[in-house]
C-alpha cells in the first residue's frame, strides 16, 4: 500500500492517492482542485484509477471531480447526508472566490460499516458527522483518512451550515478508539497519529471543548 499526498487549491486541501502497488490499482480521496496535477500523479504512479472516495462534500474536497470523471469513468462515493452540500459546490466556491465546475451526481452511497476495496485492500467506512452531516472516516491497514474531523493539534470547524459540535465530539471519540498507532491523514496539514492527538490535541485530551459541543 502506498499513500501519496497532493496539496491542491487555494485552501491547501490534501488530496490522497491511495495505491495498491501489487495490483496497480488506485483511488483518489477528496480530489479538491487542480485536476491536471492529480492526473499527472496518477499517471506517474502507474496505477489504474478505480474510484473516487469522498470524506465529505465541502467545495475544497470536490472541486476536481467533474474533470476527473470526464477522463475516467469511475464511480464517486459519498454519504447521502452530504448530498445538500454536494449540490451547492458552485455556490460554496463563489463564497471563496473560486470558479468551480458542478460535480456530476455521486454514483454510490456510503454508510457506516461499509467496506471499500482498492485492488486487494479493504477499508472500513465510519460515519463521522459533525463538521458535515455526511462526513465519513475511511480506515484500514493502520491508516485513517479523516477529512476535516481531526487535524494535527486541532479539529474541524463546527460553525458552518449543517455542522454540529456535539456530533463532532462523538465522532472524535470513535476516531480515538481506532488505536494509538493508526496514522491519521487529515484534509489539511500534516499527517499525525491517533496516539499523538490523544496526548497533545486539546480537543481530545480534555483541555478544550468543541464549540457547540455537549
Amino acid at each position: 500500500m502506498r499513500v501519496e499526498t497532493i496539496v491542491v487549491g487555494a485552501l491547501q486541501e490534501n488530496t490522497y492517492l491511495l495505491i495498491d502497488d501489487a495490483a496497480r490499482r488506485a483511488v483518489l480521496i477528496d480530489p479538491g482542485a487542480e485536476a491536471p496535477r492529480l492526473e499527472r500523479a496518477l499517471a506517474a504512479s502507474g496505477a489504474t484509477l478505480e474510484a473516487i472516495w469522498l470524506t465529505h462534500a465541502h467545495v475544497d474536497h470536490v472541486g476536481a471531480i467533474a474533470a476527473l470523471k470526464r477522463a475516467h469513468d469511475v464511480p464517486v462515493y459519498l454519504h447521502p447526508a452530504d448530498a445538500p452540500l454536494y449540490a451547492t459546490a458552485v455556490q460554496q466556491g463563489a463564497m471563496f472566490g473560486l470558479d468551480v465546475e458542478p460535480p456530476p451526481p455521486p454514483d454510490r452511497a456510503l454508510a457506516d460499516g461499509d467496506v471499500l476495496r482498492v485492488g486487494t485492500l479493504d477499508f472500513s467506512v465510519m460515519h463521522a458527522p459533525g463538521h458535515a452531516p455526511g462526513h465519513v472516516v475511511i480506515h484500514g491497514h493502520g491508516v485513517a483518512f479523516v477529512g476535516d474531523c481531526l487535524f494535527a493539534g486541532s479539529v474541524g470547524r463546527t460553525d458552518l451550515p449543517l455542522s454540529s459540535g456535539a456530533a463532532l465530539a462523538r465522532s472524535l471519540d470513535r476516531i480515538a478508539a481506532l488505536g494509538d498507532e493508526v496514522v491519521v491523514y487529515p484534509g489539511h496539514g500534516p499527517a499525525t497519529t491517533v496516539g499523538a492527538e490523544r496526548r497533545h490535541n486539546p480537543f481530545l485530551n480534555g483541555i478544550a471543548r468543541i464549540a457547540g459541543g455537549a
